[in-house]
């Protein structure tokens, strides 16, 4: 086999390799062949190949290091935030811009007497379209201390530092919890907690009788799955630890929390749609990027992001990851509220 290990792949061709799932070492095979040198980088630039590796590598040690040290490092930085607001939107960090958010959250039926307690508000842009668009009140709550300082001052600038506030929590003790709430979201925020049902009881204690709780959230296609290379693969190269179960657990722990599932749906299709079109006009992006003082650290950020979210992609795209919707409510002692329905 033709060694490729020194071939560029053209920006632009990359990307659009990633997102109509072309093998990008194929590519590099045929470029070989077609460039007189056998694809030979210059010194420099295949010096920053390697060092854009060597981030992603040691990026991934030091996560892995701290978690096994018991320390807290937060797997963003500024550099990450600038990108996520590039690709997905102001006050996003994934998939999901305004109108999602609002569909995905008709079922709640929310309102300006209504509080709400959000897991993983990221940067706070699912709270303050919510707000804006029904009134409610609005705790977020969020592991990454940067995401929480940036969110609470783009709050603050849209003049929604108390509709749409956000704090810091810590999921092993949930402390932070401190009042009773009329609705509860978790938008892909379960999957890197290793005690689920510690989470689940402490949401199902705050909420008020008859409330509702919104779960969007990562869950293995089958038990089989979670021993396959791409799962694997995936699971190495995440932010945080992911700690993926079946829906048929989720089922089970929303039960056991005194829980009634009313909405059980796969949307990982809707999810992946919403991926390939963020991603769509990252070569514009780089483009842009290009021209800015940092351009090239900045550029070396979005394709690790790149990566990051074809990973996912292709393991939702296979079925052995799936993005699952779960509305449940917390029983009454009344009769039940179908009108809420």
């Amino acid at each position: 086999m033709q060694d490729t290990s020194s071939v560029k792949i053209p920006l632009k061709l990359r990307l659009k390799a990633w997102w109509e799932g072309y093998d990008t070492d194929e590519l590099k095979e045929r470029l070989a062949d077609q460039m007189p040198d056998g694809g030979a980088l210059g010194g420099a630039q295949k010096k920053n190949r390697m060092s854009m590796k060597e981030q992603a590598r040691q990026e991934q040690l030091d996560l892995k290091n701290a978690s096994e040290e018991g320390e807290e490092l937060d797997p963003w930085d500024a550099d990450k935030v600038n990108i996520s607001q590039f690709i997905w939107g102001d006050g996003f960090c994934g998939p999901g811009g305004p109108d999602y958010i609002v569909t995905l959250s008709k079922l709640l039926a929310l309102s300006p007497e209504m509080s709400m307690l959000q897991l993983g508000a990221g940067l706070g842009g699912p709270a303050r379209v919510l707000a804006d668009r029904f009134g409610v009140w609005i705790t977020g709550y969020e592991e990454s201390a940067l995401l929480v300082e940036r969110g609470n001052e783009m709050s603050k600038m849209q003049g929604m530092e108390r509709k749409a506030a956000l704090e810091r929590y810590n999921p092993d003790t949930l402390e932070e919890f401190t009042r009773k709430f009329d609705r509860a979201m978790a938008k892909e925020a379960l999957f890197t907690i290793k005690d689920k049902r510690h989470i689940i009881n402490a949401l199902e204690e705050k909420l008020k009788p008859g409330g509702l709780f919104l779960i969007t959230d990562y869950v293995a296609g089958s038990e089989a799955a979670k021993s396959s290379e791409n799962y694997v693969s995936w699971k190495v190269g995440e932010r945080s630890t992911p700690y993926t179960v079946l829906v048929e657990d989720y089922e089970e722990m929303l039960k056991e929390a005194n829980m009634q599932v009313r909405v059980n749906e796969d949307i990982s299709d809707t999810y992946v749609n919403m991926i390939n079109k963020a991603w769509s006009g990252a070569d514009e992006i780089a483009a842009k990027l290009a021209k800015e003082e940092n351009g090239s650290r900045m550029i070396q950020v979005l394709m690790r992001e790149a990566e990051f979210w074809t990973r996912r992609k292709k393991l939702l795209e296979s079925g052995d990851l799936k993005l699952q919707r779960i509305v449940a409510n917390k029983k009454s002692n009344g009769p039940s509220m179908m009108s809420d329905w």
